[in-house]
């Protein structure tokens, strides 16, 4: 089926190839690209079929926020604005509101899979009215692995459930941080590059992240000598904390991770390299070079 993708970044960019690789019309527009097939929004539009589906695939924010509005002047009666950007739920519910008093549909779309994802299929979770999903569906499944892929509930869900999984991933990424400071620090001279190796196989803690950290040993040293020890926050794990307090829900260990990043700024510390090795290894995310 026909899509339009705005944004060809680090995942927008893959998203188009993968639905690509499966057969789906692509059109795109990103104004700092030159492989796009639009030069504009009012293009991308006249190259779509009706009842047309925009997919915004930018930063959260102020770009995005334009970007609606703008879709919002373009679209007509029936056509599908799709944010897949991790944008915060209540902005992606007052976005529904506003797109219903047109007769456009809204889906948020929280997307997971990073640099990987045109390989191994983006997470999908999706939030928004039966209809549009599911006209959307063949879409979305192209996007996702196998089983991969759920409607998670109404408008805003989408995003709200990409907000608690990026919170998790801060956590995760905190536990393996601090323990394998704790082994560098040791006595016993342990090879780090070796005991996450190993840990891939059988272990408790085994996972994706794992591997992403050993391949990171592999590139950077087991010292991460290259990579400074700050590491940055998107805003999703300070959006869960906010939501965790309003719930009465508590949530030390995501708290705690977040509150290491803000010291990660200011303090020397090899747990900072091991989660900004990782955020680099899962989503391309920038490293700040050591001095």
């Amino acid at each position: 089926m026909q899509l339009g993708m705005i944004g060809l970044g680090r995942m927008g960019n893959g998203m188009t190839d993968r639905l690509r690789e499966h057969g789906h019309d692509v059109k795109t527009y990103d104004p700092n690209v030159e492989s796009r097939t639009a030069a504009s929004l009012d293009e991308l539009k006249s190259q779509l079929d009706a009842p047309r589906a925009f997919w915004m695939m930018i930063p959260a924010g102020k770009i995005t926020e334009d970007t609606f509005q703008e879709l919002l002047g373009l679209a007509e009666k029936g056509d599908t604005i799709v944010d897949g950007g991790n944008s915060n739920f209540r902005d992606s519910q007052r976005r529904y509101a506003e797109a219903q008093l047109k007769g456009i549909n809204f889906v948020d779309a929280g997307i997971s899979g990073g640099v990987w994802g045109l390989k191994v299929g983006f997470c999908t979770m999706v939030g928004g009215d039966a209809e549009p999903v599911g006209r959307l569906e063949p879409i979305f499944t192209a996007l996702a692995p196998p089983d991969g892929y759920a409607h998670v509930g109404a408008s805003g869900a989408g995003h709200f459930t990409k907000m608690v999984h990026n919170g998790i991933e801060y956590g995760l990424m905190q536990s393996y941080a601090e323990g394998f400071e704790i082994m560098e620090h040791s006595e016993f001279g342990l090879d780090l590059l070796a005991i996450s190796g190993i840990w891939r196989y059988g272990s408790v803690v085994r996972s994706w992240l794992l591997e992403l950290l050993h391949d990171a040993f592999e590139q950077h040293g087991a010292k991460l000598d290259d990579i400074a020890p700050y590491v940055e926050d998107s805003g999703e794990g300070r959006w869960t904390i906010f939501e965790a307090i309003a719930e009465n829900v508590p949530a030390p260990v995501i708290s705690a991770s977040l509150f290491a990043r803000f010291s990660s700024r200011d303090e020397l510390n090899f747990s900072a390299k091991v989660s900004a090795a990782l955020r680099n290894e899962f989503g391309g995310h920038a490293i700040k070079a050591a001095e």
